[in-house]
């Protein structure tokens, strides 16, 4: 009898619309996804939506239920400072769970880009905030508030950024994200996760930090 495999659904994807990042076509990579039994698939672009309504069709056509959503880009202050202190922005994971997490998703980006863009379409917390129903959270990627400051073998800063995300969206809607892509400061991130969330009574997520469809 063959063993069971557990079914995965890629909760962090990033398509061509991830401008100077990704290079996966919408049709490609849902085609990809039925090719290997998926019965979900998400799109997660960095900073817009552009690509929402294309992969909502495709998935559909494909029998496959289209998470949307969007990796934003987090101020490190308010969205009305841009200064020099304010370039780098952190990345949050947002999945849309209803039809109010998809509005809510609508009206963060359009206020990141018509509000917020210095150098990127930017939220911040108190967006962030205003905006939390129906959305689902996912901690990041290394550049994400909690995993960047575990790099910098900065626990209590990773702490606190879990803390208040756990505040905003409840224990129930959000997650620790960790991915492991060879690189050598990742197991340094894992490490401070599962601790975060055994302290913190978080749930894990395994990501893949999808850039393209197939190796070649």
């Amino acid at each position: 009898m063959a063993a069971l495999v557990p079914e995965f659904t890629h909760l962090h994807v990033h398509s061509e619309y991830s401008m100077l990042d990704g290079l996966s076509r919408v049709p490609e990579m849902v085609a990809q996804a039925k090719d290997h039994g998926m019965s979900a698939l998400a799109l997660t672009d960095h900073g817009a939506l552009y690509g929402l309504v294309e992969f909502y069709e495709a998935a559909h056509a494909a029998g496959i239920k289209p998470i949307l959503g969007v990796e934003t880009y987090v101020a490190p202050r308010k969205i009305t400072d841009k200064e020099a202190a304010d370039r780098t922005a952190a990345h949050l994971t947002l999945l849309a769970k209803d039809a109010a997490g998809y509005h809510n998703l609508l009206e963060l980006i359009t206020k990141a880009h018509l509000d917020g863009f210095y150098y990127k379409p930017r939220i911040d917390h108190d967006l962030l905030a205003e905006h939390r129903e129906g959305l689902i959270a996912l901690s990041g990627c290394p550049s994400g508030e909690v995993a960047w400051a575990l790099r910098q073998e900065d626990y209590e800063t990773a702490k606190r950024a879990a803390e208040f995300h756990r505040q905003v969206f409840g224990r129930e809607n959000y997650y620790l994200e960790i991915q492991s892509h060879g690189l050598d400061f990742q197991p340094v991130i894992t490490e401070g996760v599962l601790r975060l969330s055994k302290v913190l009574d978080l749930d894990v997520v395994c990501t893949n930090d999808s850039l393209y469809t197939h190796k070649e």
